[in-house]
């Protein structure tokens, strides 16, 4: 059984399901979805739909992301949040109105239903952004940080690479957990990149919402698969492409 972990979505699901068939997922992989399914690309009721539907068949974990959050909102209340309208809500939410309520609840079970993080036995931890407590995930005074923040990969990125685990300089952040597995920063917005490491933080967001790829990667070999610039999947729209 293969663990194998996705990127942000963005509402991408024709690239999510080009993606499947490059893996050659199978029932006996274990797949955990980042965060972030929907704002940016037109059809986030049917992302949804999709990733309902995958879990009947597979073995999946759904990381909770900001925008889920967003998009939970709205559909609580349909109170507009000018930013999250402007940062691809607008196609999520056009989509919802296309869909009835019956629908809406179904999604909203969903939505609920996702997870902060997930610690895997083997001490790999996913979450969609980051933690800001020194002892770890267990003593996250906020957990807003686990969708929100962006200070664990800028930590990551900003380290020397030289730099090992045992060294007393090292980040006691990172010192808990074998591997983090993020995604919530777009490592590109022009192109398709591939997943960075830096440290032992591994970042899988791949820029699905603007010009980049959907990623998926086998954490144990870190084997890589990418769909085609999902943009080209959504001719004549804009995702998250603000100009």
């Amino acid at each position: 059984m293969r663990t194998l972990v996705v990127g942000d979505i963005h509402s991408g699901v024709r690239a999510l399901e080009q993606l499947m068939d490059k893996a050659k997922v199978t029932p006996k992989d274990h797949i955990i979805f980042l965060g972030d399914y929907v704002d940016g690309w037109s059809t986030a009721v049917e992302t949804i739909d999709f990733l309902i539907e995958l879990q009947s068949e597979h073995t999946c974990t759904f990381i909770r992301g900001n925008h889920d959050e967003l998009c939970k909102a709205w559909l609580i209340d349909q109170k507009e949040n000018p930013q999250w309208l402007a940062h691809g809500g607008t196609a999520t939410r056009d989509s919802y109105l296309n869909a009835d309520k019956e629908k809406w609840r179904h999604h909203l079970n969903f939505y609920e239903s996702l997870q902060n993080y997930y610690l895997a036995d083997d001490n790999r931890l996913y979450l969609h952004a980051g933690y800001t407590n020194l002892k770890g995930i267990d003593y996250e005074y906020f957990q807003q940080s686990f969708y929100w923040d962006r200070t664990l990969w800028e930590l990551a990125t900003a380290l020397d690479p030289n730099l090992k685990p045992t060294d007393p300089k090292f980040p006691k952040r990172l010192t808990h957990y074998k591997e983090v597995f993020i995604g919530h920063t777009p490592i590109s917005k022009r192109e398709v990149v591939e997943p960075q490491n830096r440290a032992n933080v591994w970042n899988v967001d791949t820029g699905a919402a603007f010009k980049g790829g959907l990623t998926m990667l086998d954490v144990e070999t870190k084997q890589f698969w990418q769909s085609d610039p999902v943009h080209e999947f959504y001719p004549g729209e804009t995702g998250r492409n603000l100009g």
